[in-house]
């Protein structure tokens, strides 16, 4: 069955700052990088179970974002799905299905890496929805790990990961034990976006479902 990746991939991108630690990192982060684009490939493994080993899905695309509130994933491989998030609603494209689903944002976003990564403009709002705190180094880089405070969030933790002061890792481990691994490459910080990229209209024919 195709793995819908809806409630992992809301955002993330890359910067470059001069902390020493993974909390002064992302506090460079969102106080500089108002847009950007990269490119990212996704690994998300279930946890095992019935006896059965663990088991890895992988897939590829690029990502565009533009403070606040607006980002673009595009899935290219191995199936094409897009998320666009235009600052009013989330719009998630299934394109063999020729399916859309159109969310309400302000009721999605939450403790979402999204939020945590591509709306807010400082650490104060972060710590907000999350508990943010260093953690150790891992992979020649610097680490934080962000906890949501609300308590029926889909998500256990968070882990954005540093390498020389430039965001390299997004980690998302869910309420299932199910865990995603966003690494980012090519990324352009403040690249100038057109402010089309985040408009979105429904393919024709497409069936729209609005929750």
């Amino acid at each position: 069955m195709k793995y819908r990746f809806f409630a992992i991939i809301l955002g993330a991108a890359c910067a470059v700052s001069t902390g020493a630690t993974g909390l002064n990192d992302l506090e460079n982060f969102v106080k500089t990088v108002k847009s950007g684009r990269a490119e990212f490939t996704q690994a998300v493994t279930a946890p095992a179970k019935d006896g059965q080993a663990a088991r890895t899905k992988s897939s590829s695309g690029t990502f565009e974002f533009s403070r606040p509130n607006r980002f673009k994933f595009v899935y290219k491989k191995p199936f094409e799905q897009s998320i666009v998030a235009d600052g009013q609603t989330l719009w998630l494209l299934d394109v063999d299905l020729n399916q859309v689903t159109a969310r309400q944002q302000s009721k999605v976003m939450g403790s979402t890496p999204a939020a945590l990564i591509a709306s807010a403009p400082d650490l104060k709002a972060l710590q907000a929805d999350f508990t943010l705190a260093d953690a150790p180094d891992k992979d020649a880089m610097q680490w934080v790990e962000a906890t949501p405070k609300a308590k029926d969030s889909s998500l256990q933790s968070v882990r954005v990961g540093f390498k020389s002061g430039a965001f390299a890792v997004l980690e998302i481990l869910d309420s299932f034990g199910q865990r995603s691994t966003m690494t980012f490459s090519a990324f352009q910080a403040n690249a100038p976006l057109d402010a089309g990229s985040f408009q979105f209209k429904p393919p024709a024919g497409a069936d729209v479902i609005r929750q």
